[in-house]
């Protein structure tokens, strides 16, 4: 059950923002302290991830949990109850869907994708860069592989 009224609840809605949100200023400001540079909102790869490192090909989304989905199973049960659950039930449904398609469609091309939840990039900051910085390092080491000559075995 709803307790704001039909225009509280439209007022509400309409100020959540699709970009520059909270949790996407928040971790982009720590990258920044770190010195790694980033692209944000790329409209040239699929889902237009939040955060792009383009020269390691790592794709960042900062996915709040009632949008797209954290703990289904709980949620599925509470929003049932609720006014408009039919709407909403398939709304994060699709969210949730489109977050798996739009995952595979970046691995595919060849990309490391990254998801964070709201809550961990507010409670911890730190712990999310320092995830980044490990896929940096691991794209790192895989280019410097790809450069290396492969000499024939001696004979």
């Amino acid at each position: 059950m709803d307790d704001l009224t039909k225009e509280q609840r439209h007022r509400a809605m309409s100020h959540i923002k699709a970009t520059d949100t909270k949790i996407e200023v928040l971790l982009r400001k720590h990258l920044w302290k770190k010195g790694i540079r980033y692209r944000k909102n790329y409209a040239l790869l699929p889902g237009k991830p939040d955060i792009v490192i383009s020269k390691y090909r790592i794709a960042i989304f900062c996915d709040s949990e009632f949008f797209h989905g954290k703990d289904w199973g709980h949620l599925k049960e509470h929003l049932k109850s609720s006014i408009n659950s039919v709407y909403w039930l398939k709304k994060i449904q699709r969210n949730i869907d489109r977050d798996t398609e739009i995952t595979k469609q970046l691995h595919s091309l060849g990309w490391t994708v990254i998801r964070f939840w709201g809550k961990d990039i507010i409670q911890n900051p730190e712990e999310c860069v320092q995830t980044i910085e490990d896929a940096i390092l691991e794209q790192k080491i895989q280019q410097i592989e790809l450069r290396q000559p492969s000499f024939p075995p001696p004979k």
